[in-house]
């Protein structure tokens, strides 16, 4: 299978940008583009399947006209899915390097990601999923590569894929570690310790130790860690406000009731300004 990067498009805002963002990464990744389009039911009365088809296709090969125009050299295909989206983007996911979506953010997600359904495939692929939400302006944000990190869980496949896209864009790596305060501490200052002075040393010590490997293995990358005391997600969304990209890592435990993507992921993924990858770790 030839390496490329999927892009789900639907004909959304998000999921335009997503394909511009897309087509930048390959670029730098020097792979190809996939551009793909998963049928899904839609009342007759509405959208004859003939018509649902037609249009389809004509939206493929309209962003892939665009993108091959304004990217000389970069090699754009286009694939109409058969399934329904979950599973076909699932399934293409699987054969590529990296599958991006486009999102609404801010507590909604468009088209692909309506309702559970983007939340379902982010959870259940196997491979980095970017979300990108559409924003004016220039299309590919500059900026560090902002990545959370948690000292007591395996990290090496999050830091991994967050230094490997600062060196692509030759950037920066800012390393967040976010020490959620206890539940006591609303009793208010005076009855709660100075947590950030008690725990930044030690954690900050644990974010080098951690950061080193990948420093030794991309030289020419800049990279600092930063503890702070406060919601993770909160946290991550305030430093990603400059950010070429944030990076978070998301669980692959599969429950009773589905696929999920953990709590982090899930709030950065709807306010992030900036595009969000979504790495599975253990």
């Amino acid at each position: 299978m030839t390496r490329s990067i999927v892009v789900g498009l639907d004909g959304t805002e998000q999921a335009n940008a997503a394909a511009s963002w897309a087509a930048e990464e390959a670029l730098l990744r020097g792979v190809g583009l996939r551009l793909v389009h998963a049928k899904e039911p839609a009342p007759e009365a509405v959208l004859s399947r003939e018509s649902e088809e037609a249009w389809a296709e004509e939206m493929l090969e309209r962003a892939a006209a665009g993108l091959r125009e304004r990217r000389p050299g970069l090699s754009v295909t286009t694939q109409m899915l058969a399934t329904g989206p979950v599973p076909a983007l699932v399934a293409a996911a699987a054969e590529s390097e990296l599958l991006v979506l486009g999102s609404r953010g801010l507590g909604a997600v468009a088209g692909y990601l309506l309702g559970s359904v983007g939340l379902t495939v982010a959870g259940a692929v196997e491979r980095p999923v970017v979300l990108v939400r559409a924003v004016g302006g220039a299309s590919t944000p500059t900026g560090p590569v902002v990545v959370g990190s948690d000292v007591r869980q395996p990290v090496d496949a999050v830091l991994g894929f967050a230094f490997e896209e600062a060196a692509r864009r030759r950037t920066q790596v800012h390393v967040v570690y976010a020490q959620q305060l206890p539940l006591h501490a609303a009793l208010g200052p005076a009855m709660v310790p100075d947590i950030s002075a008690a725990v930044a040393p030690e954690i900050g010590h644990s974010l080098e130790k951690l950061m080193d490997p990948w420093r030794a293995k991309y030289p020419d990358v800049k990279a600092a860690g930063r503890v702070v005391v406060g919601s993770a997600g909160l946290e991550l969304v305030g430093a990603a406000g400059d950010a070429a990209l944030l990076v978070v890592g998301r669980r692959t435990r599969h429950s009773a009731l589905g696929s999920h993507i953990g709590s982090v992921a899930h709030a950065v993924l709807h306010h992030s300004p900036a595009p969000v990858a979504l790495v599975p770790q253990s």
